[in-house]
């Protein structure tokens, strides 16, 4: 029995992201568990940065006016009269004629207004000599130069990368609100599927695609949990299906969207919800199906490795990163020549794999069984529905796989 419509890539794509919403709910998470989520406050400065006057070289804490004239020849000497590195209090004054040795980072002390560098100075005793003349606020980092108190230094809904993570500990936070990661079930179907480690029957095949399943919604800001194989028994799924979207923010199957005598998912979203799409444009990957059940997305994924991991780049991992608040997920092109000449004319876009070898993108593409088809590739060429041949020696641009 065939498909009934087939939907583009591109009207597939749009049906996802116009029915998978963000998750509101937000919790609160400590410091060092913050890289890669989003931030779900704004978040204030209450204190200034640097909270003091700071020395932003090497060198000496002088009286800007007493170095005036300074030159290689003829130096101005100036009295030592304390030494000061970072994180001591300042508590030396610094009179006319009189400097304090500093560090990078160490405050100002008192009467100072300006630091000489180092490599333009030379101790003799307990005197310094001078040559080149500072201004006023030369080498200081001022009092909330880099933060001012009150100011909205990160915003709901950043990515928080390892900068903004250094942003919130330079203000002393210890934790921040984020919005919570999508948990999302993965369910492979069918009763020849076997978990790895158990022993074959006749007939009987190791389940690949939970793995690859949840192995890239975890790279792409989920908590996924793979149940057990579900049998193709009608009431059993069911009851299944009405459990996990209750549970989860998005169920994945994989296997069971074939249309055919056994494509019992595409009944029961049809019974408890709404079928948005069933049939892609895509080879491979055609028979993928996309649904909502009490308002929860529903993704059935082709059972075939290869068709099922290809549209989880393209289909799945645009809609959870949404559902987590990730901005898309930035795609790493390069230009190669095709290396034989490839004949499509499917009628469908398609996804071909490819290693890439010096200028040469070189097809691996086996046949959609054959999880090798992605593993041993470098990236894949996207093929629009409009071409028919690619000649040998052609450019094309490749999507590097991670």
């Amino acid at each position: 029995m065939p498909f009934k419509f087939l939907v583009s890539y591109e009207e597939a794509l749009k049906l996802i992201l116009e029915n998978v919403k963000p998750v509101e709910q937000r919790e609160k998470v400590g410091i060092e568990e913050l890289v890669g989520r989003v931030l779900a406050e704004d978040v204030q400065a209450n204190i200034f940065v640097p909270p003091f006057d700071r020395a932003a070289m090497d060198g000496y804490a002088v009286k800007a006016e007493d170095t005036y004239g300074a030159t290689s020849t003829k130096p101005k000497v100036l009295r030592l009269v304390g030494v000061l590195s970072a994180g001591k209090r300042a508590d030396k004054v610094v009179g006319k004629g009189e400097c304090v040795e500093v560090a990078t980072g160490s405050p100002i002390p008192a009467g100072a207004d300006a630091v000489v560098m180092l490599e333009f100075t030379e101790k003799v005793g307990e005197e310094v000599h001078v040559f080149k003349p500072v201004y006023p606020g030369a080498n200081i980092s001022p009092v909330g130069e880099d933060i001012r108190r009150g100011e909205i230094v990160l915003k709901d809904g950043e990515f928080l990368t390892p900068a903004k993570i250094g942003v919130l500990a330079s203000l002393g936070r210890r934790e921040a609100y984020v919005y919570r990661k999508p948990k999302i079930a993965v369910v492979p179907t069918g009763t020849e599927v076997k978990d790895p480690g158990s022993r074959l029957g006749e007939g009987e095949i190791y389940d690949v695609n939970s793995y690859t399943l949840i192995s890239v919604l975890s790279q792409n800001g989920a908590i996924p949990v793979r149940f057990p194989p579900a049998p193709d028994v009608f009431d059993e799924l069911g009851k299944l299906v009405k459990i996990l979207v209750k549970e989860y923010d998005m169920v994945v199957f994989s296997g069971g969207s074939s249309v055919g005598e056994y494509d019992l998912l595409a009944q029961l979203v049809e019974k408890f919800g709404r079928i948005l799409f069933h049939g892609v444009q895509i080879k491979p990957g055609k028979p993928t199906l996309f649904g909502l059940v009490d308002g929860k997305p529903i993704f059935g994924m082709p059972g075939y490795p290869t068709s099922c991991l290809s549209n989880a780049y393209l289909l799945l991992i645009p809609a959870v990163r949404k559902m987590a608040r990730l901005p898309p997920k930035p795609k790493k092109v390069v230009k190669a020549k095709i290396s034989q000449r490839v004949v499509l004319g499917s009628g469908r876009a398609q996804f071909l794999t490819v290693k890439i070898e010096g200028d040469k993108a070189i097809p691996v593409f086996k046949e959609s069984g054959a999880i090798t088809s992605m593993a041993n590739a470098d990236g894949y060429i996207f093929l629009p529905t409009n071409l028919d041949v690619l000649e040998a020696g052609e450019e094309v641009e490749v999507t590097l796989l991670e």
